[in-house]
């Protein structure tokens, strides 16, 4: 009689983000194992893949462009009047911190907000933030098929005629590696520090 292997599973649900996270064991080889605070229900594979958008440059870009290296990814917008700001500042001094540790990494940040930033304004906000954060928007449908690649939530509230509305959205941040794709998120708890010494773990296990 062939016996089935169990699998031990909790569900950790990302408030605001309506996403649910998996811890696996029982899992088939996985090199960054060791590294890993959660898994994806599904697998990793159940989050990322391709996309186009609009750089702060102007350019078209692609998802093969954007991960040349291993890369931190948010999901946010300029005028977030406080999350955005700091999630981005957090992100960017991981960068440092591992730009120091001789770890090359870079920050992009994806606008779910693509009918206030533009290139332009993106450009002016990752300036100020990092000199190599890369910011990224697009039409509305491109910036709907980014974020649906990532399992993210974004809905604008009273974007009619207040120039000056909100926008809903998750917080999470993406770690993505060339030739692995995403391979681990991060909660806004998380610090420079910790999410330096994550980062680190993929990179070498890479």
């Amino acid at each position: 009689m062939k016996r089935l292997t169990a699998l031990l599973a909790v569900v950790l649900v990302i408030a605001g983000g309506g996403v649910a996270y998996v811890m696996m064991s029982g899992q088939e080889d996985d090199r960054f194992a060791g590294c890993r605070a959660s898994n994806v229900a599904g697998g990793a594979g159940q989050i990322g893949g391709p996309f186009e958008l609009v750089s702060e440059t102007g350019e078209t870009v692609t998802d093969a462009d954007v991960i040349d290296k291993p890369t931190l990814i948010y999901f946010g917008y300029t005028f977030c009047p406080d999350v955005c700001p700091l999630d981005a500042a957090r992100n960017a001094a991981a960068v440092d911190i591992l730009e120091e540790r001789g770890d090359m990494v870079k920050p992009v940040f994806i606008s779910v907000d693509p009918a206030r930033d533009t290139p332009e304004v993106l450009a002016e906000f990752t300036d100020y933030l990092h000199p190599r954060m890369l910011g990224l928007t697009g039409s509305p449908e491109q910036v709907r098929a980014a974020s649906k690649a990532y399992r993210t939530y974004y809905q604008a509230q009273g974007s009619g005629e207040d120039e000056f509305y909100l926008v809903d959205h998750s917080t999470m941040t993406y770690l993505t590696l060339p030739g692995h794709g995403f391979v681990e998120f991060f909660r806004r708890d998380a610090s420079a520090e910790q999410m330096a010494d994550r980062v680190q773990c993929f990179v070498d296990a890479a």
